[in-house]
């Protein structure tokens, strides 16, 4: 029987038409032998718009939300994992592609070590023209421990020196945290810091995604820059990470208790 690993993306009618090339991406993927992805798309609403873009594939789920109302990814990105019954959960968004050997190698991370409850990578911008740009600032690759993504996010005007959209994720973690926050943008910030509050994560050096830039992506509106809600997203965010830090709960529970920040 095999065991899987279970990709989650969220998706809406303006970046439907990039699902085939993530679809691409993950087919391009090898697994070690007995592993394989399923890939659950979630549509945030329910609209005509998304549906003629999924693959036909069976190893692909399609789920709506409702009719008349957008709760945003990270409601999208929650629902989809009624239908994650992996070990793992992949984040992958529907404009992004993975690169080769991604998935095998945040498997093997975290398959090698069971006090990481995630695992990240770095991150390329994939640019209108086709071109790619690095990030700065990229961490060491090896362990990331409790509470150096959080230090370094507040140190550094609310950015991360890891990417949350390349997360992988034992799903029992992800349930345990309530899924992805209830915000209307940074839901994936606000998890990346709360696993780094409660675990140890993981960094690889090697580029596992092509983060998509175009005119229609949700973080190039204003509304995403918007001061005031800026500054209220980050603030909760904090908030229950270091509500999760000063919690006495730790991943796993089992190896050694409450873990102390750093």
């Amino acid at each position: 029987m095999s065991r899987h690993v279970v990709v989650v993306t969220a998706v809406h009618g303006p970046s439907a038409p990039f699902l085939t090339e993530a679809h691409a991406s993950l087919c391009a993927q090898e697994l070690p032998a007995g592993w394989d992805w399923r890939w659950v798309v979630q549509e945030d609403g329910r609209t005509d718009d998304v549906r003629p873009y999924v693959p036909d594939d069976p190893r692909v789920v399609f789920r709506q939300g409702r009719r008349d109302r957008q709760g945003g990814p990270g409601v999208a990105r929650t629902l989809a994992l009624s239908h994650a019954d992996g070990e793992y959960v992949k984040i992958l968004d529907a404009d992004d592609q993975l690169t080769p050997g991604a998935l095998a190698r945040d498997l093997a991370a975290l398959e090698a070590d069971p006090t990481l409850g995630w695992a990240t990578s770095r991150a390329l911008d994939l640019l209108p023209d086709g071109s790619t740009a690095g990030f700065p600032g990229d961490p060491e690759h090896g362990p990331i421990e409790p509470g150096e993504v959080l230090d370094h996010w507040k140190a550094n005007d609310f950015r991360s020196q890891v990417h949350p959209a390349t997360l992988l994720v034992r799903r029992d973690l992800l349930l345990a945290l309530g899924g992805w926050m209830a915000l209307p943008a940074s839901e994936d910030t606000g998890l990346l810091l709360a696993l780094n509050c409660v675990s140890r994560g993981w960094f690889s050096e090697e580029v596992g995604l092509l983060y998509r830039k175009w005119q229609g992506q949700v973080t190039g509106q204003a509304s995403h820059v918007d001061p005031a809600e800026r500054a209220a997203r980050m603030a909760v965010v904090e908030a229950r990470a270091l509500a999760l830090a000063s919690s006495g709960w730790g991943f796993p529970p089992a190896a050694g208790g409450p873990r102390e920040r750093p």
